[in-house]
C-alpha cells in the first residue's frame, strides 16, 4: 500500500512539474510579447523625401498623417545625422515627445540606431526612389538599408497608393512563392 501511495505522490508531483513547465513557457511567451509591445518594435516606416530629409516612424497613424500633410506634429530632428549628411526626422507620438534621453527608449530611434531589433512579427515600409518597399523580416530591412538593394522581391508595378510601384522584399526561403499575406496587409493598411 505504501508503494502505491509513493507512486501516486510521485505521479502527482511530476504532473505538477509538467503543468508548471507549460505554464512557464506560456508565461515567457506572454512576457516576450509584452516586452515587444512596450518596445514598439513591431512596425517601422522610413520615407526618403525629395527635400533631402529622411523621416522615420514607429507608428502607422503618424506615418500616414505625414504622408497626407508632409509634416509631423511631434518630431525629433537631427541635422546632418543621416546617410550622405541627410537630416533625420523621427516622427513621434505625443507621449514620446516628452523624452529627455535624446530619443533613447523610442522605438523608431532605437531601431534606426541599432539598439533594438524588429519583433518576431514585424512589418516595415520604406518609401524611396518613388516606390514602396515592404518588409516582414528585420534582417532583410537591414540589408536593404546598408546596400540599397533587395535581393529577393516580388514587384507589383503601379499597385500602391497614387499608382506607385510596390516591392515586397522577401527572404531567400520565401522567394519561390507570392507573398500573399504581406500583399493583403499592405492593401488593407492603405485601403486599396
Amino acid at each position: 500500500m505504501n508503494k502505491w501511495i509513493a507512486l501516486l505522490a510521485a505521479t502527482a508531483l511530476m504532473g505538477g512539474c509538467v503543468a508548471n513547465d507549460t505554464k512557464s513557457a506560456s508565461s515567457a511567451k506572454a512576457e516576450t510579447a509584452k516586452t515587444e509591445k512596450a518596445a514598439n518594435n513591431d512596425d517601422y516606416y522610413e520615407v526618403h523625401h525629395e527635400d533631402g530629409r529622411l523621416y522615420v516612424f514607429d507608428d502607422f497613424a503618424t506615418y500616414q498623417d505625414f504622408l497626407a500633410h508632409g509634416e509631423t506634429t511631434f518630431r525629433l530632428t537631427r541635422v546632418g545625422a543621416g546617410p550622405d549628411g541627410k537630416t533625420l526626422v523621427f516622427g513621434l507620438l505625443k507621449a514620446d515627445s516628452k523624452n529627455t534621453k535624446g530619443g533613447v527608449g523610442i522605438g523608431s530611434v532605437d531601431m534606426y540606431e541599432g539598439r533594438l531589433q524588429g519583433a518576431d512579427k514585424f512589418y516595415a515600409e520604406v518609401i524611396a526612389e518613388g516606390r514602396y518597399y515592404v518588409f516582414t523580416d528585420w534582417k532583410e530591412l537591414q540589408v536593404y538599408r546598408q546596400t540599397g538593394e533587395a535581393t529577393f522581391r516580388f514587384t507589383e508595378i503601379g499597385a500602391g497608393p497614387n499608382g506607385m510601384t510596390v516591392v515586397y522584399v522577401v527572404t531567400k526561403a520565401e522567394s519561390k512563392k507570392r507573398p500573399d499575406a504581406t500583399i493583403a496587409k499592405f492593401k488593407s493598411l492603405h485601403k486599396l
